[in-house]
């Protein structure tokens, strides 16, 4: 493998972008204090080979290494980035756990794509406010991209988009999804929601309360025609969308549910709207 340059000892300098990975979120050597974007395994390191993420450096079993680069696409989209052969007693001391797909790539964080250009092409959208959950964050990713959903929007409240474990969970989608980070406080950042509205975005919260409209008639106007533009807010685990927010939009909707049960994972909810509004567009 020319170019691939093997490394033994796990206090090498030149691994110390996947070092320590159970904090990659937190580093006051870069600017901000985040992590750089970490990508685990081939499928996910060839999205962020293939995204606007510059990458620094490719770490890997041997073998790993010599399968994924096999790929002209992936030598190609490599090119002059450092490529580390290690080791698994290694990779794992240097990321501080067993990397079983044994393959890692780092990239540098840029900046985001303002929340005006996202809605200029975008006619679904979802807006997440006080949504914690790493694993949560990457399944609503996954399941946009596979639902046809156009971006994702930030409120205050949210857990980091590009921590490792989102990626992962997302399968890269955050990688290539657009996604954007409302600037409000806490308390204001639902005053921009007038930035969707303006843009012709119909505003659509979901929530049990089992006097709001049915999602399926959410999602439509009176004529049964479905809008050209919704925006979908979704909540936080357990406490869901505040009383705030979904005072700032134009419909409250709820999913059918069996009796007895009072909500749904968050993800799994944003699914089920995400399909719905793509039946709609039928």
């Amino acid at each position: 493998m020319g170019g691939v340059i093997r490394i033994e000892d796990p206090a090498d300098p030149r691994l110390d972008d996947v070092r320590n990975l159970n904090h990659s979120d937190n580093r006051p050597d870069l600017p901000g204090g985040k992590g750089l974007v970490i990508a685990e395994g081939p499928l996910v390191v060839g999205r962020l080979f293939a995204s606007r993420f510059p990458v620094r450096a490719l770490v890997g079993f041997p073998a790993k290494l010599e399968s994924f680069l096999a790929e002209p696409a992936n030598r190609a989209a490599v090119g002059e980035t450092p490529v580390y052969a290690v080791d698994r007693a290694t990779l794992a001391e240097v990321a501080g756990f067993d990397m079983h797909r044994g393959l890692l790539a780092a990239a540098e964080r840029v900046e985001e794509t303002p929340v005006a250009e996202i809605l200029e092409s975008a006619r679904t959208v979802v807006v997440l406010e006080g949504v914690g959950d790493h694993e949560n964050i990457g399944s609503l990713f996954r399941n946009a991209a596979g639902m046809g959903v156009d971006a994702l929007l930030f409120g205050n409240g949210c857990a980091d988009p590009l921590y490792r474990r989102v990626v992962r969970v997302s399968m890269g989608h955050v990688l290539r999804t657009p996604f954007a980070h409302f600037g409000g406080t806490y308390t204001t950042w639902q005053r921009e929601l007038e930035e969707l509205r303006a843009a012709g975005f119909r505003l659509v919260s979901l929530t049990p309360d089992a006097s709001a409209a049915h999602l399926a008639d959410a999602l439509v106007d009176a004529a049964g025609r479905p809008w050209d533009k919704i925006a979908l807010l979704v909540g936080g685990e357990g406490p869901g969308l505040t009383e705030h927010a979904m005072r700032a939009t134009d419909i409250r909707a709820r999913i059918p549910m069996a009796p007895d049960t009072d909500s749904l994972n968050v993800a799994t909810s944003a699914a089920i709207a995400f399909y719905e509004r793509q039946r709609s567009l039928r």
